[in-house]
Order: C-alpha cells, then sequence, then structure tokens
C-alpha cells in the first residue's frame, strides 16, 4: 500500500505541476494590471485575481480549502497576520484568503524566476534576509503596507517546519511591527498542507482538504514585542494541537 501511495504522489505532482503552470498562465496577463494602478487600489486588485487563481487550481488538485474567522477582520482595519509554515503550499494559499488587500513578506531571490517573478513581487514586500540594508528596508516597508490599510502576512517561523513539534520557534520581526505600529495580531493557522505537500518528500503531493483558520486579534497595547509574541505563539500551538 506504501509503495502505490508513492507512485500516486509522484503522478499527482507530475499533475499539480502542469496545472501550476497552466492556471498561472491564464491569469498572468490580468494579474498584470495591478502594476498600472496606484496603491492600494492596486493589491486589491491583484489579491482578487490571485484568489481566482487559486480557487481554480486547488479545485483541479483536489485540495479544496474551508476558511473559518473571517469575522476576526473588522472593516476599516488593518493587521499582522502570522500564518504557521509547513509546506510550499502555504505560500500560494495564505495572501489570496485574508480578508482584504495584503502583502507577504518573501524572498527577493524568488524574483529570478521569469514570468512569476513578476507577479510574486507585486504581491510581496522582498526581502534578502543574508544583507541587513536589506532587512531594515523591508522593514520600513511592511510599516508602510500597514499605513496604507493593507494586512501584513508574516511567516514568524521564517522557514518550513520540518520538527516534530507544532510550531517552530518565533522570530521576532512580526511582534516588532505590531507594537511599532500599534496594529493587532491575527493568529492564522493553515492544516493538512504538511499531508498534501510535504516538507521532507521531494516531488511528491496528493489531494487533501485544507483548512484555514483565523484566530481573535492580539491587541499589543499593554505587552512588550517578546510578551506579545509568546502569547501568539501560545495561542497558535494551542489552537493547533485542538484543531488538528
Amino acid at each position: 500500500m506504501k509503495f502505490f501511495r508513492e507512485i500516486a504522489g509522484r503522478i499527482w505532482a507530475v499533475w499539480g505541476l502542469i496545472s501550476f503552470a497552466a492556471t498561472f498562465l491564464l491569469i498572468f496577463l490580468p494579474s498584470m494590471i495591478a502594476y498600472l494602478l496606484p496603491e492600494p487600489k492596486a493589491t486589491h486588485y491583484f489579491i482578487r485575481v490571485a484568489k481566482v487563481w487559486m480557487d481554480l487550481w486547488l479545485l483541479l488538485v483536489g485540495c479544496p480549502v474551508k476558511v473559518t474567522g473571517k469575522e476576526n477582520f473588522q472593516k476599516g482595519k488593518s493587521y499582522v497576520v502570522t500564518y504557521n509554515h509547513n509546506s510550499f503550499l502555504d505560500v500560494p494559499l495564505s495572501c489570496p484568503y485574508i480578508p482584504g488587500g495584503n502583502k507577504t513578506i518573501a524572498k527577493k531571490s524568488f524574483v529570478k524566476v521569469p514570468l512569476f517573478g513578476w507577479f510574486y513581487a507585486k504581491g510581496s514586500v522582498l526581502v534578502d534576509r543574508n544583507d541587513e540594508r536589506s532587512r531594515r528596508k523591508s522593514y520600513d516597508e511592511m510599516k508602510a503596507v500597514l499605513a496604507k490599510g493593507l494586512h501584513m502576512c508574516i511567516y514568524p517561523e521564517g522557514t518550513r517546519n520540518r520538527t516534530g513539534e507544532p510550531l517552530k520557534k518565533f522570530y521576532d520581526g512580526a511582534f516588532r511591527l505590531a507594537k511599532d505600529t500599534g496594529h493587532s495580531v491575527v493568529p492564522a493557522l493553515i492544516f493538512n498542507t504538511k499531508k498534501a505537500l510535504p516538507a521532507d518528500k521531494p516531488f511528491f503531493f496528493l489531494p487533501y482538504r485544507l483548512k484555514m483558520h483565523y484566530l481573535p486579534p492580539v491587541d499589543p497595547a499593554g505587552l512588550t514585542a517578546e510578551e506579545l509574541k509568546e502569547k501568539v505563539f501560545r495561542q497558535m500551538k494551542e489552537y493547533y494541537l485542538g484543531n488538528q
């Protein structure tokens, strides 16, 4: 049984890659219109196009996503949204399903990918983590994103969680940003992407029902950045363990 599952995972990975590329080409030109629009209108438009893409692709690969907790986003307010990170699948999933316009902190190196790099850059605040100047610049850009009324999406674990723990230790950046700007943190949990596209298996993909849960906002008032980080970590870990 395990042998056939491994074979099926490789075959489905081929289909996943082909369908990902084909559907991306369909939405590429419409997405580029965002470069002609002023902010924040450009980002709101871009996110709508990205959601159309993900709705279509997830349907084709048998990975429907159910989103709960959208009511935790108050209209007219922008938030720092913190996601857990188990799989490459988390990245295309996260921003399209956040209610409202948003940008994601992302690696600058992916901009070099032909065509996709332009799409990727439009939805992101880019950073080279090995460059101190780039990190400072990206931090200022994230503040500007929030000031425009857009949400800022961050993976506080930094990289995919390959450990046996529910969450890796969080970095400080998301919580310093929330504290410095006064914006609340919306903790967000993605479920089953680790099963669908495991980090420890190259070129392996299986259809699974995916879930995305947004928790109530955490106000940074009265907390240090460290205390805020610990509070959000604890809430996300407890929720993840209780809802797997």
